[in-house]
């Protein structure tokens, strides 16, 4: 009798674990693979906020001492759900990696809440190289990155700065800061376009100030207007829908705070870009209205390590999930050669 009711406290404090600990539930919106082990940590970075990842590894590592790669994006997303699905799928190819969420977001630490800075963002990377260069079974010499939609303009930043980083991706990439001061396509690319936003958004940052806290800009449209054009109804698709909601994602919710794009506006990322000597390969969609942004990084790149790789007939949210769509061979490969 005694028995049995050790084993009912048990089973009670299994199920009450379960429900109490998120990081024992698979709170992803995509399959676990069952080959791939996954570890919740955290990390700080060198403005010392803690940021919050999940490591994903082979469940059978090939050797003591494995190449990594640490994995954001897309802007406005957490790890739960693209950076998540790109880490396992490179984790069950033979690599440690690493699905972050960037600072003040997700499960990250960082107040005030659902800010971005193209500074702190860029940090985060370097943060998650610290990270795994600390690791014993990571080899220090073979860390890469990527970076999906906002987060892959970042990686191509922070590997200007960062020599550690060996190889770089940067997936269905946006410039944050080259949109927030240009808006699409550069149509507002002029002095006044620029200052009109800086109005409306200083004038924002007084109304923040005085009632004491933050207005959220809203994330992904909803109700979906009917003529909203495709690109919002794909990221409507991934973000709004069972496909890609993550309770935590500020696009899939009430999104960031509305002041957030100032510093983008003032501060331009990629100036150092043709600096970079590490390999970097660029993927985009032919069919992405977001394309341009990596045609126009690719410009800047310099070196015969560099590639642009325009999948045929994708879209941008394609390469959120679309395990059809994704080229995870050639990533796959062109890690395996330069993570060597």
């Amino acid at each position: 009798m005694r028995l049995i009711i050790v084993i009912l406290l048990l089973v009670i404090c299994g199920i009450l674990g379960y429900i109490l600990v998120p990081c024992n539930r698979w709170d992803k919106v995509f399959p676990k693979n069952p080959d791939v082990l996954t570890q919740k940590v955290h990390f700080k970075n060198r403005y010392g906020i803690e940021l919050v990842g999940d490591l994903y590894m082979p469940k059978y590592k090939p050797s003591d001492s494995m190449p990594a790669i640490a994995v954001s994006g897309p802007f406005g997303a957490v790890k739960e759900q693209s950076s998540g699905l790109y880490a396992q799928e490179m984790a069950s190819r033979g690599f440690i990696t690493l699905a972050f969420d960037p600072s003040f977001t997700g499960e990250s630490g960082g107040n005030v809440r659902y800010v971005a800075s193209p500074d702190i963002n860029t940090e985060d990377f370097s943060a998650a190289v610290d990270y795994l260069s600390n690791r014993k079974d990571v080899d220090a010499e073979k860390i890469g990155i990527i970076g999906i939609c906002g987060l892959g303009g970042m990686a191509i930043n922070v590997a200007a700065m960062d020599t550690r980083i060996k190889a770089t991706v940067a997936s269905t990439m946006y410039d944050m800061t080259r949109v927030s001061a240009n808006g699409y396509n550069d149509v507002d690319n002029n002095a006044y376009a620029r200052y009109a936003t800086k109005v409306a958004l200083n004038n924002q940052r007084t109304i923040d100030y005085k009632n004491g806290k933050y207005e959220l800009a809203g994330g992904v449209v909803d109700p979906l207007p009917a003529d909203a054009p495709q690109f919002i109804k794909d990221y409507y698709a991934y973000y709004k829908t069972p496909r890609g909601y993550h309770r935590r994602s500020l696009n899939s919710n009430n999104g960031w705070n509305k002041t957030s794009s100032l510093s983008f506006i003032n501060m331009p990322i990629l100036q150092y870009a043709s600096e970079i000597r590490s390999p970097v390969l660029l993927i985009h969609g032919e069919k992405a209205h977001s394309r341009y942004f990596s045609e126009g990084a690719f410009a800047k790149l310099t070196g015969d390590n560099k590639e642009l790789m325009i999948i045929p007939g994708a879209s941008h949210v394609d390469l959120y999930d679309n395990m059809a769509v994704i080229p995870f061979d050639k990533l796959e490969q062109f890690f395996k050669i330069y993570l060597h």
